[in-house]
């Protein structure tokens, strides 16, 4: 067995094993997120909140995929995607 492999099967074990903490954890961080916006408005920091967001929406996509969701999965997804286009317009590449 390849090392990446043993790596991602080694992961997808944990997330199993841990998996409605790990579900806690990223909603958790999608509140928080969205809260910050919410209570800050235009004085966010939109490049910390796009990066968290993103990160939350990567750690629900795993454990959507890995519990064969499709709509969590697809809307997790979409998320990632949302979120890597915040990113650059963040950061000004957009």
């Amino acid at each position: 067995m390849s090392r990446i492999r043993h790596i991602v099967k080694a992961s997808n074990a944990f997330i199993l094993k841990h998996i409605k903490i790990l579900e806690m954890v990223g909603v958790t961080m999608r509140i928080f997120s969205f809260s910050l916006v919410s209570w800050l408005g235009p004085h966010s920091p939109f490049m910390f909140v796009w990066i968290f967001n993103t990160t939350d929406a990567v750690l629900l996509s795993w454990c959507s995929i890995l519990k064969q969701d499709k709509a969590y999965s697809l809307l997790n997804t979409f998320w990632i995607l949302v979120g890597l286009v915040g990113i650059a317009r963040a950061g000004g590449f957009l």
